[in-house]
């Protein structure tokens, strides 16, 4: 569907041209581009071409996310996917919470991605099953972030309509683990206030990957992006693409790259 709202001020997708290693950055649920500005600043200093899509319905207005389904989100990363396929050598995924969801996806089609990075990655919320039936709107509070510095894009309430399709596109991800078996890094915040912990070790032990590494965040939240830890997860994810990658393209200069 063409876009019918606007979309927020530092909300929309963006793109930052670099070398031949490249990473697709997957936010989360009623997220935006937004909340991966940072990591992707942090990222963009070592040369990596990096690319932001923003899910359908996210950064606009709550009655825009009614419009469309968990297809139209995979469809939206599934494109920047090919996107960067067609101008690096290498592409990394990096998906967070909902984000993660996407990148499973991705990786249980794709066995030509270079690697994978999850971010406290969804795959079962129990707290969520009351929304499979039902009308309406959720409340929604603050975005679980330990850091009070920041404040990330999102509504302040959700259909629950589009709760039902996150509920249904976790249940179709979690039977194509099974399929993924490139290399996978995982990030894991002992507090979480909305994945449980858990659905980080129930997706490592079940993904066919021979690379597997496995993270704990212990000054981070949800959604860990945004918080305390982000410069670890950028330490431990340049150092996986400098280990699985045959393309160390990275020339460590940094600039400022969000205003």
């Amino acid at each position: 569907m063409d876009a019918k709202y606007p979309v927020i001020e530092s909300a929309d997708s963006f793109e930052i041209e670099g070398g031949e290693t490249g990473i697709l950055l997957c936010h989360g649920f009623l997220g935006t581009p937004q909340s991966m500005h940072e990591l992707a600043a942090s990222l963009a200093r070592f040369g990596y071409t990096i690319s932001c899509p923003r899910l359908p319905g996210h950064g606009t207005c709550v009655e825009d996310l009614e419009r469309f389904s968990y297809t139209d989100w995979y469809k939206r990363v599934e494109e920047a996917y090919h996107d960067l396929k067609r101008t690096c050598s290498s592409v990394y995924v990096i998906g967070q919470s909902m984000g993660g969801t996407l990148a499973l996806d991705l990786a249980s089609e794709y066995q030509d991605m270079d690697g994978l990075v999850l971010l406290n990655p969804a795959i079962r919320i129990p707290d969520f099953e009351p929304y499979r039936n039902g009308t309406g709107y959720v409340s929604e509070g603050r975005p679980d972030i330990k850091r009070q510095d920041v404040e990330e894009i999102t509504y302040d309430k959700c259909p629950v309509r589009a709760y039902q399709q996150l509920l249904n596109y976790m249940d179709a991800v979690r039977e194509k683990l099974f399929r993924i078996d490139v290399p996978t890094l995982s990030f894991q915040s002992v507090e979480d206030h909305v994945v449980p912990p858990e659905n980080t070790d129930e997706i490592m032990s079940q993904i066919q990957s021979e690379h597997k590494e496995k993270y704990v965040l212990t000054d981070s939240y949800h959604i860990a992006s945004m918080d305390h830890e982000v410069e670890v997860i950028v330490e431990h994810t340049v150092q996986f693409i400098h280990d699985t990658s045959m393309n160390d393209t990275t020339d460590h200069t940094a600039e400022e790259v969000f205003k």
